[in-house]
């Protein structure tokens, strides 16, 4: 026998059911699509030779699996991705951390952490090569400076947005600063550092194809590239599709930790 009243037991199956719906919408727009493009492409109202289509996707994609090392690209791109995702996280809480604690020095960095964060970092590419090297460690450097400025700002403006009362009354009872922070800062910015991861991974994955469009031998961004330059379309679909689907798994991933974190708050 449940232990549940009556009016939550309803209120439960209310939210599977919208749940339910909502899965349900997005699985039929992603299907919807894929059969208006293919049905445009057999009718031929569309190029397929500029636009691909689901079939050609399909046979490229297992081409690729069945020949040409498609799990490799994949791993490339995914572990230069948590990597950049990881260091670009730490140093952005890092950094956030010292702001907050150093209003002074917050204070003087703002206007260069603005200047950063808006600098067209494609253009630094050149630059980025001959610094670092035509590498992977180009690549993560790429993706860093993408994604480490904009995790900085953001981590740093949820600290920012602890209700001051709360800090006030801390201070009242004699808390010292580390205690305020990590006991109150810190607790009180879990679900903004969960946000701020949720769009880090997507600004590291960005900066990852960026840099492998400019200096790499393995990975989706390769494959993009050298897709466009023999001008085989339906590569470059592939390798775009490919991208979208780990970074909705990735974004799936820092959700669920998100739930989870947020059912033991």
């Amino acid at each position: 026998m449940s232990t549940f009243s009556k009016e939550h037991q309803d209120y439960l199956k209310k939210r599977r059911k919208e749940r339910w719906i909502v899965v349900f919408f997005q699985l039929f727009i992603v299907v919807f699509l894929l059969v208006l493009w293919q049905l445009c492409a057999n009718l031929g109202w569309i190029n397929t030779f500029l636009s691909s289509s689901p079939k050609e996707v399909w046979k490229t994609l297992w081409s690729l699996a069945s020949r040409n090392g498609l799990l490799d690209h994949i791993w490339i791109t995914i572990y230069e991705t948590l990597l950049s995702f990881s260091l670009a996280s730490l140093i952005g809480f890092v950094v956030a951390t010292i702001l907050w604690w150093f209003p002074r020095v917050a204070k003087v960095m703002d206007p260069y952490l603005t200047i950063l964060n808006s600098l067209p970092k494609v253009a630094l590419g050149p630059l980025i090569i001959i610094w670092v090297g035509a590498s992977t460690n180009s690549i993560i450097f790429m993706a860093l400076l993408i994604s480490t400025f904009v995790s900085i700002i953001n981590i740093y403006n949820g600290f920012l947005s602890v209700d001051p009362n709360y800090i006030t009354l801390l201070k009242s009872f004699k808390a010292r600063k580390h205690q305020i922070f990590f006991q109150a800062v810190v607790p009180s910015n879990r679900g903004n550092l969960l946000n701020s991861f949720k769009l880090n991974i997507s600004m590291s994955l960005i900066g990852v194809i960026m840099g492998e469009l400019l200096v790499s031998k393995k990975g989706l961004g390769y494959l993009i590239m050298y897709g466009s330059q023999v001008f085989n379309i339906n590569l470059v679909i592939t390798a775009v599709f490919l991208l979208g689907v780990i970074s909705y798994l990735m974004y799936y991933l820092i959700s669920l930790l998100e739930k989870k974190v947020v059912q033991k708050g």
